[in-house]
């Protein structure tokens, strides 16, 4: 808005176009070019940090359908995630009242958005063809293995986007906020990474490659736990103070402490080892308890930034 506006009439005018939109059925937030708020901008960089993991679940739950763990449950599992993440993509573009999220309106946000179109369009048949079939091939697994990090580095670079305009916009008062949300939010992402990446070693696929990718990963997301809790000036996290953040990072960090255990043993640098059933079925069963405390976490912060 012009600053020959007051506050006063810019609230009001705001209130009247919240009202009309409703009337209408359109988003409010397209309705003006004020920028996002902060609580919007909490939930386009929860949302959009939700894409990176979802890359990761989808290409996680192809995995477990190629080595015939739970075959039904995961392909209905991969047919709601890759559904959601279709949907996200749009609602990042265009706004969606469903899901809370403002148009982009940032042409350098739109031309990364535009990349990420081109990779999901040639991904997303291949996701297709898993569910259609119920199964997966070593060639749809080399495909999905292939093609999943570049359509999650090309989301991760719009995660980053976002959070360069959270700091200049709604969130310029506390960058230190804007970061926590991107790095609390991969966390969920890197949960699915280094689940996918024991898989994939499990399997026989690339299996040196994707051992030393799991102890990256699993690493990363230690250190980022440490961080989000008492601070990490590398990673540029201010660390967290509310008493109630903490302690469901506590919950996080206590299912870390049984889940490493298992990721560790597949990143074993020792050639003769094989990953058993058992420990596939264990890390099937205990990779979502700790995506979803994780997830309750990132929650807990958007509601930090609509404050």
């Amino acid at each position: 808005m012009s600053n020959m506006y007051s506050s006063i009439s810019f609230n009001s005018l705001r209130a009247f176009l919240v009202g009309l939109s409703l009337m209408v059925g359109l988003t409010p937030t397209l309705l003006w070019a004020a920028g996002p708020t902060s609580a919007e901008y909490g939930v386009v960089l929860n949302l959009s940090g939700k894409q990176r993991m979802l890359t990761q679940k989808m290409s996680k739950e192809v995995m477990l359908v190629a080595l015939s763990v739970d075959t039904a449950a995961n392909v209905a599992n991969l047919q709601k995630t890759s559904s959601l993440f279709d949907k996200t993509l749009k609602g990042l573009r265009n706004g969606s009242g469903e899901l809370r999220l403002p148009a982009t309106s940032s042409k350098r946000i739109l031309r990364q958005l535009d990349k990420i179109d081109q990779i999901w369009a040639g991904f997303y048949p291949a996701v297709k063809e898993v569910i259609s079939r119920g199964s997966a091939s070593k060639a749809q697994v080399a495909q999905i293995a292939e093609k999943n990090l570049p359509l999650l580095k090309q989301m991760n670079k719009a995660v980053g986007l976002y959070e360069k305009d959270a700091k200049k916009g709604g969130l310029s008062a506390a960058p230190g906020l804007a970061a926590t949300l991107n790095l609390s939010g991969k966390q969920r992402m890197l949960t699915q990474k280094m689940s996918k990446e024991f898989l994939l070693v499990a399997y026989g696929h690339q299996a040196e490659e994707n051992k030393l990718s799991l102890l990256e990963t699993y690493s990363l997301f230690e250190r980022t736990l440490k961080g989000l809790l008492d601070g990490d000036k590398v990673l540029g996290l201010p660390g967290t103070e509310q008493p109630a953040i903490r302690s469901q990072l506590g919950v996080v960090n206590k299912l870390w402490s049984d889940f490493k255990p298992v990721v560790a043993y597949g990143a074993s640098s020792k050639s003769t080892v094989i990953i058993s059933a058992d420990k596939i079925a264990q890390l099937a069963k205990t990779n979502l308890p700790l995506l979803k405390e994780m997830n309750k976490a990132v929650g807990m912060y958007e509601k930090v930034a609509a404050e």
